[in-house]
């Protein structure tokens, strides 16, 4: 083997093993924090919840459905990503939440392509 070849190999394998552990490389757009915030007793219901994303997502590709203790999805009127930040989900509400438990399912893409989805629950007192 050639010095050029065993230089140039020692190059490319340098390379994939810092992608490999770089953590901007395995990043995804995971759920960093909510409000309601997850597994809450609230006093008041709320009129939007808030759901804020460890990187930018794709809004057109990124929803949130809310579901009572019956199983029944809840309509919202309106669900927007902030364009000055876009890792943060606004869910505006139809109506105001009955006392009871909620569980939130949201979905994003992520700019990097990755899809994502999860849940979380909170109940209003």
């Amino acid at each position: 083997m050639t010095l050029k070849l065993k230089i140039w190999l020692g190059g490319a394998l340098l390379s994939v093993t810092a992608m490999a552990f770089s953590p901007s490389v395995w990043a995804h757009a995971h759920l960093k924090s909510q409000i309601p915030a997850a597994d809450s007793i609230v006093e008041t219901a709320p009129d939007t919840l808030m759901l804020t994303f460890s990187e930018n997502i794709e809004p057109a590709f990124s929803g949130v459905e809310i579901v009572d203790d019956a199983r029944q999805s809840l309509s919202v009127s309106n669900t927007s990503v902030m364009p000055e930040t876009r890792n943060q989900m606004n869910v505006t509400l139809t109506k105001p939440l009955a006392s009871g438990r909620y569980q939130v399912n949201w979905h994003v893409l992520s700019v990097d392509g990755h899809k994502l989805k999860g849940s979380y629950r909170f109940a209003v007192k």
